[in-house]
């Protein structure tokens, strides 16, 4: 399985049709990205795994959001006052 994982990681072009999203605006679907991404990250450091099949959530939440939220979104992570459930 960590082979496929590798290999769809190399293969990445841009963030693929997600059903849950299908329309225009991928807002949600960034930040659901966003989330998915620190959940996965939080979930597999606190099993002392390799936390390496969450870069896919971190490359396709790179690919739909401003780098403007993101920065935001860490900063408020750091402080505490991030409003998703991590």
């Amino acid at each position: 399985m960590a082979d496929t994982v590798e290999t769809k990681i190399q293969n990445y072009r841009t963030a693929p049709f997600d059903a849950r999203f299908p329309n225009t605006n991928q807002t949600r679907n960034c930040y659901q990205n966003y989330l998915d991404f620190h959940r996965c990250t939080k979930a597999l450091s606190a099993k002392d795994q390799d936390v390496a099949p969450c870069d896919w959530y971190q490359r396709v939440y790179k690919s739909l959001c401003p780098t403007s939220w993101v920065g935001r979104w860490d900063d408020q992570i750091e402080g505490g006052s991030f409003a998703g459930k991590i």
